[in-house]
């Protein structure tokens, strides 16, 4: 009996995928049978991530590009396109943060956070929908935070584009659901990365309070976003649409 979950036959394209939540979202759809298309700035990176996902089997390639710039997003898509001759899903997880209080961003730093985090996942969105709009359909899954839900005093502007990412992706879903494409997000959690265990403001006693308020018990890893990621690309959620999934443990359903 094949797999609700089976995504033999499709391909994939994840941004930010040479790593973190992006590379563990992208081996998850590899295995459930999905060709992927990873990007990222880094080249090593790059090389590394694509060695992992093909060393399991999963047909891959990997793209240098940088999302915040529009013709790099055409571009990506239609690398992609030509490698594998169609895109099924869509994964918007570029993005980046700068952890200060309010007053002390500049607005260069405020504008970076909405360009990479929220600007970007607008034109690649854009840049995947002719693809799937002729092909009858698709899955566009965009990486949010649980900073949508809530604010966050050492996050402001990522605060901000997070919550600017949910409400884009009812837009999308209202604007493409005639065209059977269905848009949804993610929201992560606490989740443990080379960007939390580096520091990033992120101290052992931050680290403790944080495992102790989440009803999990621990950290996040970056598997933990494999699975709605595979049950939003699947045929499964077909009729799920515009839809904001927190991943965290239960962090974000605290008073």
């Amino acid at each position: 009996m094949t797999s609700p979950f089976d995504l033999t036959g499709k391909v994939a394209l994840v941004t930010g995928g040479n790593g973190g939540i992006g590379l563990a979202i992208a081996e998850g759809l590899g295995q459930a049978g999905c060709a992927v298309a990873i990007a990222g700035r880094n080249p090593g990176k790059n090389a590394a991530a694509l060695a992992a996902l093909t060393a399991q089997g999963i047909r891959a390639a990997a793209s240098i590009a940088d999302v915040v710039e529009e013709a790099e997003c055409r571009r990506l898509v239609g690398e992609t396109l030509d490698r594998f001759g169609r895109l099924d899903i869509l994964v918007n997880n570029a993005g980046t943060n700068i952890r200060k209080q309010p007053q002390d961003y500049s607005a260069a730093e405020f504008r970076l956070l909405i360009d990479i985090n929220l600007t970007s996942t607008f034109m690649m969105a854009t840049a995947a929908y002719p693809a799937m709009r002729d092909a009858g359909g698709g899955k566009i899954i965009n990486i949010g935070s649980m900073t949508s839900l809530f604010g966050a005093s050492f996050a402001a502007p990522y605060g901000a584009s997070k919550g600017g990412v949910v409400q884009l992706t009812k837009a999308l879903a209202s604007a493409w659901a005639r065209d059977g494409i269905q848009v949804n997000a993610i929201l992560p959690g606490w989740i443990d990365t080379d960007l939390t265990r580096q520091g990033d403001g992120i101290t052992p006693e931050l680290r403790e309070r944080i495992q102790a308020r989440t009803p999990a018990g621990r950290w996040g890893q970056p598997g933990d976003l494999a699975g709605a990621a595979v049950f939003l690309a699947s045929a499964d959620s077909d009729f799920v649409t515009g839809t904001a999934i927190p991943v965290d443990g239960g962090y974000s359903a605290q008073g």
